[in-house]
């Protein structure tokens, strides 16, 4: 909930952490993807793409 809620809100720089943690917690980078993708219809793409920038930055080398 709080992954989709910084994604909604725009709050993209708060989102390394908690993607993280939702990972740490059972998620997985498909499911955090799609939640993404779903996000986009309804917070719009510009915000959605942010969240999946902050996902791709924790599959980036030396993070």
């Amino acid at each position: 909930m709080t992954i989709v809620a910084l994604t909604a809100n725009g709050d993209a720089d708060q989102l390394g952490f908690h993607l993280t943690h939702g990972i740490d917690n059972g998620l997985t980078r498909a499911q955090l993807g799609e939640a993404m993708a779903h996000l986009a219809f309804y917070a719009g793409w510009p915000k959605a793409f942010s969240g999946v920038a902050a996902l791709r930055k924790l599959d980036a080398p030396g993070t």
